[in-house]
């Protein structure tokens, strides 16, 4: 596992812009290599304001959005089209702006869907529908993602995945989140082994409240205290952060910072 690689950006706008760029530069290589790619999105602040970014920039047609697997790091567990899920705040930042293929479009689980309240049952399913986009290559039950985001919490959360709670030691690849810190306390997560399935993973954090947290992650704390510590991509992990964020890295810590 190579270490991670920390790029630090003015602010949080630069940071949302560049995250852009960068899904545009990866997925369209992914594509060219292998004829098709695979993200895995994510909420909060940052998260949808990339997405954003993506959709107002003019590279963004440079992506084959017919041939993308969009998939989800974690989802809050309410009826389909809450504005709190994350899979509706993708939607109307980007992915109802461009021509995807609707069978490749992989939302997580809703409360009123086919599994009713059942969250396990929903959990299975989503473990499933993992399952059967995994190709032989990919050597277990999850795809090769191509690039999964996620966004990191003050305390070190990652997707649904909270310090010291149960979900940090569940073995499923789907993991039902029944008492999560923030509301809503349901949810549904990826764990960290599905996580770390992907090629690459990108950490986003914005804001100086993030700054502890970053720097613990960074620093080699345990992922069951600080579960950003765990998240690992196969080939790289980027942490793609603003200066606030970046505020309390240790002074020796190689980074690249843009202005």
């Amino acid at each position: 596992m190579t270490p991670p690689l920390v790029v630090v950006h003015r602010d949080a706008a630069l940071l949302a812009r560049a995250v852009a760029a960068r899904l545009v530069t990866v997925l369209v290589d992914a594509q060219a290599a292998r004829g098709s790619a695979s993200v895995v999105l994510t909420g909060g602040g940052i998260g949808i304001a990339s997405l954003r970014e993506l959709a107002a920039s003019p590279a963004r047609d440079a992506i084959d959005w017919d041939a993308l697997d969009v998939w989800w790091g974690d989802e809050r567990f309410l009826p389909a089209g809450h504005p709190d899920r994350n899979e509706t705040q993708a939607r109307e930042a980007l992915l109802d702006s461009v021509e995807l293929d609707p069978a490749r479009v992989h939302p997580l689980g809703a409360s009123d869907g086919p599994d009713g309240d059942d969250l396990d049952a929903a959990a299975d399913r989503y473990a499933a529908e993992l399952a059967t986009a995994s190709r032989p290559e990919d050597h277990g039950p999850v795809p090769t993602f191509d690039v999964l985001l996620l966004g990191v919490g003050p305390d070190g959360h990652v997707a649904s995945l909270f310090p010291e709670t149960p979900s940090l030691y569940d073995q499923r690849i789907v993991v039902a989140v029944r008492s999560a810190p923030k509301p809503p306390p349901t949810r549904l997560s990826l764990s960290l082994a599905a996580i770390n399935a992907a090629r690459e993973v990108w950490l986003v954090a914005a804001g100086e409240e993030k700054a502890g947290a970053v720097r613990l992650a960074v620093s080699g704390a345990g992922p069951t205290a600080v579960p950003a510590a765990g998240a690992q991509g196969r080939s790289r992990t980027l942490w793609l952060l603003d200066r606030p964020a970046a505020s309390r890295l240790p002074a020796g810590m190689s980074r690249i910072a843009s202005s």
